[in-house]
């Protein structure tokens, strides 16, 4: 019998065990080396897979998953406080069960801020997260876990939880903490926070829950054993002497808290991170990240995140090297290229009636949050591949316009929120988007930034609301603001591209403001290049109403956005114009850019 050809078994094999050797993340199942000890570079791949998702959390995701850690710090200090008191105060036994609360906390999944001095800081060493965006996790984290433990702390203060002997104990066990010095603190601290740090670093390192569930317990157990403090720890002590009447919880900040806290961050950051960070190679992000280090944010994004363009890097960013190449840029985000044509055919009319123009666009892959590990390397390149098919029909469908073509592909936690990172890292004069229930961008009423991007918007912004696309009849209701003045350069565009038969209507208050309101009209058309469109002119007062009637024979209404701007009244459910969802045509929105200065982007 001839020998069997037994390569496709092999490489079946091989395909196999790269899959079970790889997690979904793409970060290391198994050690390369040794299969069951992962090496330093590993370790560090595993972490970063991690923070990715927990940087582009959402606020509210953060912070109840914080305040569920400080619920479960309370345990600790009930646990601590109740077998102090019952074994007479012995150091090794009362601290048996005080690690119990970190170990729900780390086998949970819950966000305890001094563990967020490893994952999210590696991110941002990488140059990956902003420092603002780390701050922006701390603090949330912070807020969270002190609102738990202060919840715990009345709990216990007011509940009758605690038996007399243990309220005694748990008093005695603040007052500890009162009682020594700042600098003591801040060293103590420190070491605790090394712990911690230490803890998340080796949680990584391990493969199964039993080995966490050990490290946890051992190292935990070092924190009271060896008089260390934990800053949620020392809160929820802390408050409970405030509440018992025998501490000012200023002082108690002051005094006790803070130095903590900032003992807990030195050591977890410097002592930890960062040294563990420095003995790395240049390969540490190849496998948790498909475009390795080869992304980064500028040093002024580093410092300054968003307000310097950008506080993320996304997974994947194919028009990274994109240089600005005309004068006029139009960015067409998409989530799907087969089926949003017409807004790729709106922008290209609006960038054709322009001298130089490029319109460029995005194909925008969203990974789900906690769900990103369903993505590795090779379905990410997958990703790209399908992306860059998909957008060869992008491309020749533009190029049927007299318009400059760019297109790229972002696989991104975020959706909504890396739409305005795109806009202003490509440095686009209009970003035109659909709005629609198949949109991404339509969960943004669950997104982190909601006040951060609506209060400075990166360009202009048009929104489409499609319903059979038709730009042959437009009607432009007329206001006195910049929004109503981006909705003027886009009809006139399109009347100078496909030759739109335009309306424009004005309402006022009563019949004795119709004069003034027709030269108003006149005049405002007039300095806009729309002399030559139909002028009507409401005097009902009824903004809505007059809308409605007159967008009955019209295939397109344009409208700039109110006051409060065009995002934050979508996002909220109470855009002022309700008639948007009323009118049987398609309805195009106007934000136009105010500009904000730093300080206004900083302080609102």
């Amino acid at each position: 019998m001839p020998p069997q050809d037994d390569s496709n078994g092999a490489n079946g094999v091989e395909t196999v065990r790269e899959a079970v050797e790889q997690s979904r993340s793409g970060a290391p199942a198994v050690g390369s080396v040794v299969r069951d000890r992962f090496t330093s570079d590993e370790i560090f791949q595993r972490i970063v897979a991690a923070a990715d998702e927990e940087i582009t959390s959402g606020s509210r995701e953060l912070f109840f998953s914080a305040l569920a850690a400080g619920f479960a710090i309370t345990i600790t200090f009930l646990l601590y406080a109740s077998l102090t008191a019952t074994t007479g105060g012995d150091t090794i036994v009362s601290a048996m069960l005080y690690p119990l609360g970190f170990i729900y906390i780390i086998i949970g999944g819950y966000q305890l801020y001094t563990e967020n001095t490893l994952p999210p800081v590696a991110l941002t060493l990488e140059r990956l997260a902003s420092i603002p965006a780390l701050l922006r996790n701390w603090l949330v984290v912070l807020a969270g876990n002190f609102t738990g433990g202060g919840l715990g702390a009345a709990a216990l203060a007011y509940g009758g939880v605690l038996s007399p002997e243990g309220s005694e104990a748990a008093l005695s066990l603040a007052q500890k903490g009162i009682e020594t010095s700042p600098g003591t603190l801040f060293v103590k601290a420190a070491f605790a926070g090394l712990i911690v740090a230490g803890v998340v670093w080796v949680g990584y390192a391990a493969r199964d829950t039993m080995s966490r569930i050990v490290v946890v317990y051992l190292a935990f157990l070092a924190i009271p054993i060896g008089g260390l403090f934990h800053v949620v720890v020392s809160f929820t002590e802390m408050l409970y002497l405030v509440f018992q009447n025998d501490l000012s919880l200023l002082v108690g900040l002051r005094e006790f808290v803070l130095p903590v806290l900032l003992g807990n961050t030195v050591g977890g950051v410097v002592l930890v991170t960062v040294v563990n960070y420095f003995q790395t190679t240049e390969s540490r992000l190849e496998s948790a990240r498909f475009e390795g280090s080869t992304r980064q944010l500028s040093l002024r994004e580093w410092v300054l995140g968003g307000f310097a363009g950008r506080s993320y890097v996304p997974l994947v960013d194919t028009s990274a090297e994109v240089q600005r190449s005309s004068d006029y840029r139009v960015l067409v985000p998409i989530s799907n290229p087969r089926t949003e044509s017409p807004l790729i055919d709106l922008a290209c009319q609006i960038a054709s009636a322009r001298e130089d123009a490029t319109v460029h666009v995005v194909h925008v892959v969203q990974v789900p949050k906690r769900r990103a590990s369903a993505y590795d390397r090779t379905q990410r390149r997958r990703i790209v591949d399908e992306s860059n098919e998909l957008l060869q029909g992008v491309r020749d469908h533009v190029g049927d316009y007299d318009v400059g073509c760019e297109t790229s592909t972002v696989v991104s936690h975020r959706s909504f929120d890396e739409l305005f990172d795109i806009a202003r890292r490509k440095d686009a004069d209009l970003t035109v988007i659909g709005w629609g229930e198949n949109q991404p961008w339509s969960a943004i009423r669950t997104e982190r930034p909601l006040t951060e991007l609506t209060s400075r918007l990166p360009s202009d912004f048009l929104v489409l609301r499609e319903r059979a696309l038709d730009e042959s009849r437009v009607l432009l209701p007329v206001a006195r603001s910049p929004h109503a003045d981006l909705s003027a350069e886009v009809v006139a565009s399109l009347q100078q591209t496909v030759g739109s038969a335009v309306t424009l209507l004005h309402v006022v208050d009563g019949a004795d403001e119709r004069e003034a309101g027709e030269t108003f009209l006149a005049e405002w058309a007039a300095e806009r290049g729309l002399g030559d469109a139909d002028l009507v002119v409401d005097d009902s007062g009824d903004v809505e109403a007059a809308i409605a009637r007159e967008a009955r024979d019209q295939s397109l209404l344009v409208i700039g956005a109110t006051e409060r701007g065009l995002f934050t009244r979508l996002v909220t459910g109470s855009l002022h114009l309700g008639v948007v969802e009323e009118v049987d045509c398609s309805v195009l929105i106007a934000e136009r850019s105010t500009g904000y200065g730093i300080l206004r982007r900083l302080f609102g």
